[in-house]
């Protein structure tokens, strides 16, 4: 019998900045994860389910996985179901506590990083960083030090249905036509996904226009974060040191309203429904932030996150599995990361007409829980 099993992981901290708004959480000092072990758990190989926010206590390959006598733990970090204050820098201390955990209290001889989904990038990022360190703050130079932290490596690395990072798929999906950060109703028509008078079909001299917009918004609000920053310091009032601020339009893809951009076989809209509604909903990405989180997070040119900057250093086996139906990360984004990954050491199997989170498709869940198992089993992993 398959028994979840809550795990209370000690969370570490790197100096007395408050960045979780939960005052329990916070005395407390606990990670939380959950474990579903094999019927026969030998403590061969844990499979840990990864993300910087989402709540993985009750992943959906948890049950699969066990059943084909893997380990699989669905893990928390300190900012769960809130990324408004998100250092991506701590979440690596926090997988880092999880895998140096499950080895040393849990017994695991093998821990290998599943990434899904946003969690790709991170645990690219977390293995470099402890293979060889180089990190030394966060990108507004605050703590930690991620070369003086102690990672364990994991034994391998697994992104599924992942993209490559938040920065990266945030500038990707910023609405580059809105002209005011404070007023998402003044709009610049020409660069309007939503007018149709562009399209769709857009040309490709609207998409370069448009892309390139989309990353000098990204720069622009960049610049004003490090303004404030600026302003914090050298006036010495601390009290500004950190101020939340909120994005608007962060969900304009044009691959999200004309799927002759990068084909694929997704569906039309986004994973929060129609493109023009979910650009505008508070509960799609990046909506709610702060100074110093906007450049750890979404700041493309700063964030430290991004899977295709650190594979390549990474020395462990790296399997990269996708959706060819999925609208969020897209085939593309699998075969940046499969590329950047060391030769030889890496596979990438797609999984054909499979959605982002395998709702309502179990056989292609079954079939990803397999291509997984496969691969834990095969001789590139069993030293």
């Amino acid at each position: 019998m398959r028994v979840r099993e809550l795990l209370e992981v000690p969370m570490p901290t790197a100096d007395g900045r408050v960045d979780i708004y939960s005052g329990v959480a916070r005395a407390h000092g606990k990670l939380w994860a959950t474990v579903v072990r094999p019927r026969a758990d030998r403590r061969e190989v844990a499979v840990v389910l990864v993300h910087p926010t989402s709540n993985f206590m009750g992943h959906y390959a948890q049950e699969p996985l066990a059943r084909r006598g893997v380990a699989a733990v669905g893990m928390t970090t300190r900012y769960l179901g809130n990324d408004s204050a998100l250092i991506m820098e701590n979440c690596v201390l926090d997988v880092g506590a999880v895998v140096r955990y499950l080895k040393e209290a849990e017994g695991y001889r093998r821990v290998v990083l599943a990434g899904n989904s946003g969690g790709g990038g991170l645990v690219a990022l977390y293995q470099s960083q402890a293979e060889k360190p180089t990190i030394t703050a966060t990108p507004a130079g605050d703590p930690p030090d991620l070369t003086r932290a102690g990672l364990v490596p994991a034994d391998g690395l697994m992104l599924l249905m992942a993209h490559p990072g938040r920065a990266s798929t945030y500038t990707e999906w910023l609405d580059p036509a809105i002209t005011d950060e404070h007023d998402p109703l003044r709009r610049d028509p020409s660069l309007d996904l939503f007018n149709l008078a562009n399209g769709p079909p857009f040309s490709p001299e609207f998409l370069r226009r448009y892309r390139a917009a989309q990353l000098a918004r990204n720069r622009r609000i960049t610049a004003w974060v490090r303004e404030r920053l600026e302003y914090a310091r050298r006036t010495g009032q601390p009290e500004y040191g950190d101020l939340p601020f909120v994005v608007h339009g962060t969900c304009a893809d044009p691959r999200f309203v004309d799927s002759s951009i990068d084909p694929s076989d997704r569906p039309g809209g986004t994973l929060w429904g129609e493109a023009a509604v979910a650009n505008n909903l508070p509960a799609t990405l990046g909506h709610f932030t702060s100074l110093r989180s906007w450049l750890s997070q979404w700041s493309v040119d700063d964030s430290q996150c991004n899977a295709v900057r650190h594979l390549p250093s990474v020395t462990v086996p790296v399997l990269v599995v996708y959706g060819t139906a999925d609208s969020a990360a897209l085939p593309h984004h699998a075969r940046e990361s499969y590329d950047a990954a060391p030769e030889g050491r890496r596979k990438l199997v797609a999984l054909p007409g499979a959605t982002h989170y395998f709702a309502g498709q179990p056989g292609h869940l079954q079939h990803a829980c397999d291509e997984i198992a496969s691969w834990l089993a095969g001789e590139h992993l069993a030293g």
